[in-house]
């Protein structure tokens, strides 16, 4: 992975993204920090499809389904069923 300091990538944008599609991810730093990286558009699809796990991969996982936390409900009591005239 090419590190890019933020004038240069901002100099050079285009190089930028050609270096991304053709080698990889780049680094951008900013003042010496790591600041951002530049991906290619299939590789973040692919890593934010891997982040969310739909529901039948959790249930044919081998993970424990007791250890799935689930919100308590409320403490509110549900409202009661007004009568109809029709029942009186």
């Amino acid at each position: 992975m090419k590190t890019w300091s933020t004038q240069a990538a901002r100099a050079r944008f285009s190089e930028l993204l050609e270096a991304c599609l053709r080698e990889g991810p780049q680094l951008v730093t900013r003042r010496g920090q790591h600041a951002a990286i530049l991906v290619p558009l299939s590789e973040w699809e692919r890593l934010t499809q891997a982040a969310k796990p739909m529901l039948k991969g959790l249930l044919l996982t081998n993970f424990a389904r007791g250890m799935l936390t689930i919100p308590l409900r409320g403490r509110r009591r549900r409202r009661t069923r007004p009568l109809s005239l029709s029942r009186l």
